[in-house]
């Protein structure tokens, strides 16, 4: 049995039914820390349920419930550990990825809520256009941004959904873990490589992959100097690659990527860069207009325009800015114009605009 179809068999009943109840109030997360009761996020709001507070000998007996055995032999030795899992509830059969930890002696635990299909782009906020642009290039590399839960795998997943379902590509993803599953389709063949249970890093992921006739790379992340080298091998050679970086926005993404390597080759590293980058996507969930309302998705869109590669090889990162106000007809849009066009669509309130856009004069032109 494959990890992706491992379910824990001996989850308790209490920790059963706040899933049940977190997928029926549209909740994203769970979190389970002791000292405090049960808490849910929704739409970026951490409430606490009417539960008594958890100690840290009911918190540990509800974690461990939750992990398989392969997922607990990781925990025990390396004090984290991150598993996707599914359970039969009367909704359906659902998908959650979780994160257990040690902190201060006592496991604590995020069990994610993942969706059961891969979204629309009208439900997640995501203009289709600019998802066909990027799913469709011939090849490069393709990095998507933004801190932890502001969608960034729910905006690879449909965009690489659509290569999936538009058929005649290999695709192969690495994960950690394997979050939505890609129905299978007629004319494509996708596999989702699960690090830990498949293979045992995202280099060695794309290394491998490499020699199993891809199209397309899906890699959860570029974490380390390896796997961003062999990153931009795979684009350098006609391989279309996505990936994410946790950066706060697209000019973020450039400095992190060269800072993976050693000082003296980052003038290279930055050179492959500009040859292989084709877009940056930087994304962040800005609260909605009313409170417990959805979140609203702000997009910074940077193309990899002969000005832009020419600002990356040369690490002149500062002119990426005006490159970004200056040039919307490439398709550029900055962050602070995707939140005025928020504001306008009366998305989201004055007072989010003006916490997050670098000059609030922009919201008035």
């Amino acid at each position: 049995m494959s990890e992706l179809d491992r379910s824990p068999t001996t989850i308790r009943p209490d920790l059963s039914r706040w899933l049940a109840s977190a997928v029926s109030a549209g909740v994203s997360d769970l979190h389970l820390i002791a000292g405090h009761p049960p808490l849910f996020r929704l739409h970026g709001d951490l409430t606490h349920l009417a539960e008594p507070a958890l100690d840290s000998a009911a918190t540990r007996e509800l974690l461990l419930s939750l992990c398989h055995e392969p997922a607990r032999s990781r925990l025990m030795e390396q004090k984290n550990v991150d598993f996707s899992f599914e359970l039969e509830l009367e909704s359906g059969r659902q998908r959650f990825r979780a994160n257990v930890f040690f902190a201060g002696g006592n496991l604590g635990g995020c069990v994610r809520i993942i969706p059961s299909t891969i979204p629309d782009f009208e439900w997640a906020g995501f203009p289709r256009p600019l998802a066909e642009r990027l799913a469709f290039l011939h090849d490069g590399l393709v990095i998507v941004t933004g801190v932890t839960g502001s969608g960034k795998t729910t905006t690879l997943a449909m965009i690489v959904n659509l290569l999936n379902q538009a058929g005649s590509y290999r695709i192969i993803t690495i994960e950690d873990p394997v979050e939505y599953l890609f129905p299978k389709t007629q004319n494509s063949v996708l596999t989702q490589r699960e690090l830990g249970a498949d293979v045992d890093s995202f280099a060695d992921g794309l290394k491998y992959g490499l020699r199993q006739d891809p199209d397309v790379f899906l890699v959860g992340e570029i974490r380390d100097r390896e796997t961003a080298q062999m990153a931009l091998s795979a684009a350098e050679t006609g391989h279309l690659v996505f990936t994410t970086l946790h950066t706060r926005d697209a000019k973020g993404a450039i400095s992190r990527f060269a800072d993976l390597f050693p000082q003296d080759v980052q003038s290279d590293v930055r050179s492959q860069v500009a040859l292989s980058l084709r877009a940056i996507v930087s994304q962040r969930l800005l609260p909605g207009i009313e409170r417990g309302s959805r979140r609203q998705l702000a997009l910074e869109v940077l193309w990899n325009t002969h000005p832009i590669a020419s600002a990356i090889r040369t690490g002149k990162l500062e002119s990426i800015d005006n490159y970004l106000m200056t040039h919307r007809d490439d398709g550029m849009i900055s962050f602070d114009e995707s939140v005025r066009q928020l504001l306008r669509a009366k998305k989201i309130s004055r007072a989010v605009a003006e916490q997050n856009v670098r000059e609030a004069s922009i919201l008035h032109r």
